[in-house]
């Protein structure tokens, strides 16, 4: 009774891996980006990974609750193993899960304030571009005074 179903060493190992391999994806040194595209893609990749979470919770919750149910049955010592494991597997799941939440939050910032360059730029283009326009324009004869008047005004 105080054996683990072969069900639960499937399931320990399933989440084993699949911790790691987010734990990798998200070990990833963030690079400095300035194409919102990639930007975008990294979004969607870590939002696959957040529905990847959600849909291993399952997993877990079989696992917390088989852990439970043998912890009842088995001696204290191989209860406190069980239960040991288990923590270790629910501090690493929570971790994870609290630094998906923060990269999703921090590159959708990223990409408002890029956004928000990316237009600034573009509107201070073209504004420069008419300044340039009227620079080379030609200036008015020294007597007349009125078109004089006109382009300070414009300046």
């Amino acid at each position: 009774d105080s054996l683990p179903p072969a069900h639960y060493k499937e399931t320990m190992n399933t989440i084993l891996v699949w911790i790691q391999q987010a734990e990798t994806k998200l070990s990833m040194p963030q690079v400095a980006v300035a194409e919102y595209e990639i930007m975008e893609q990294r979004l969607r990749e870590l939002k696959a990974l957040q529905s990847s979470l959600q849909e291993q919770q399952k997993s877990l919750n079989y696992l917390n609750i088989t852990v439970e149910d043998m912890s009842r049955k088995a001696p204290a010592e191989v209860s406190r193993r069980y239960r040991s494991e288990i923590e270790v597997i629910l501090g690493r799941w929570k971790k994870l899960s609290t630094q998906l939440v923060e990269h999703c939050q921090k590159l959708e910032e990223l990409m408002t304030k890029l956004q928000r360059f990316q237009n600034d730029t573009k509107t201070l283009k073209k504004w420069m571009a008419e300044v340039d326009v009227f620079l080379k324009e030609e200036w008015p004869a020294l007597g007349d005074s009125e078109a004089l008047e006109k382009q300070l005004e414009q300046c």
